[in-house]
């Protein structure tokens, strides 16, 4: 999975300006970044990527960079 292709498909999700994250953004600092956005990403999760997350992992993910290594450890 490419980060940067990755970064575009969640600014899509949290309807941000394209270009607007950068893998070390930590989410709590997102204001886009809520309930909603949680589960729109674990939809674009499994459409995109084949990951299938188990949302009690979410909290665990500190950054950008955080949801990144979770889908490399859920996706086929």
């Amino acid at each position: 999975m490419n980060t940067a292709e990755f970064c575009r498909n969640l600014e899509e999700v949290l309807d941000l300006p394209s270009g607007t994250l950068k893998c070390g953004d930590v989410l709590a600092q997102l204001e886009a970044w809520d309930s909603l956005a949680v589960i729109s990403f674990l939809a674009m999760a499994d459409e995109k990527y084949s990951a299938v997350i188990p949302p009690k992992r979410i909290p665990e993910c500190k950054t950008v960079d955080d949801l990144v290594a979770l889908i490399r450890e859920t996706g086929k």
